[in-house]
């Protein structure tokens, strides 16, 4: 009885009423499980020299990410986890634009955290292959874990092309299955149908820059490693970085 007593107790403390801060709350727990899941394939399979993972587990563990950030988060905030979707809905005048920034705060954090995250849990991992150098270029480059980086052929103009393609085949696809005027998807499944959408795209348009489609997710961990000792180097259009941004 006194047990119950307590945990009542408790909820009643942690139950958070302000509906603002359980949408943060809700974007920031599903943007950080989408970046760590989608960072650590990254490091598992650089730092294993390929040997516990590959381009395609990459693109995989990503798009499944999607489907679990929209699952943790889908009916609070609506799992925007992107500020390009939160820009997308803005203009569609299905989201408040004096919330745009304070989402797009929320989530470029959120995937910072996320990046410190992956560095602690692969710490020895990245030293190990890196030969304890941290560095953006070169065979033994780890910075693309964390961030995208072109191909040594992708001009800059030819990288910002392929993200506005990228992303807007992204917010076209989403947006269609969000349509309820069209042929509807199983209630629950949304998630899964968004997932194999990101797959899509990544199987299909990742050679050029990695195929991040989320501002939030690019920059955020790219400023962690700015900070964590890559140097600023991470922010520069280098060629010959190794692995291309795959």
């Amino acid at each position: 009885m006194g047990t119950t007593s307590f945990l009542t107790r408790a909820r009643g403390l942690l139950s958070i009423r302000n509906q603002l801060v359980r949408e943060c709350l809700a974007e920031l727990l599903s943007t950080f499980v989408l970046i760590i899941i989608t960072l650590s394939s990254a490091a598992q399979k650089v730092t294993s020299f390929e040997t516990k993972g590959n381009i395609l587990t990459s693109y995989l563990a990503g798009a499944l990410a999607v489907m679990v950030g929209i699952y943790i988060a889908g009916g609070i905030s609506g799992a925007h986890m992107n500020p390009a979707f939160s820009f997308a809905m803005c203009l569609m005048e299905r989201f408040p634009w004096w919330k745009f920034p304070i989402f797009v705060f929320v989530q470029t954090s959120a995937s910072f955290i996320s990046a410190g995250a992956v560095y602690i849990l692969y710490y020895d991992a990245i030293w190990h292959y890196s030969n304890g150098t941290l560095t953006v270029s070169g065979p033994r480059e780890t910075a693309s874990i964390f961030a995208t980086y072109p191909a040594d052929y992708v001009s800059i103009a030819n990288g910002f092309l392929d993200q506005v393609i990228g992303t807007g085949v992204l917010m076209v696809g989403i947006m269609g299955i969000m349509d309820t005027r069209n042929k509807a998807v199983p209630k629950g499944l949304e998630p899964v149908v968004v997932a194999l959408l990101v797959l899509s795209i990544e199987c299909s348009m990742g050679s050029n820059c990695g195929c991040p489609l989320n501002p939030a997710r690019d920059i955020g961990p790219r400023l962690f490693t700015y900070v964590a000792g890559w140097g600023p180097e991470v922010f520069r259009w280098v060629e010959g970085r190794g692995r291309g941004g795959d």
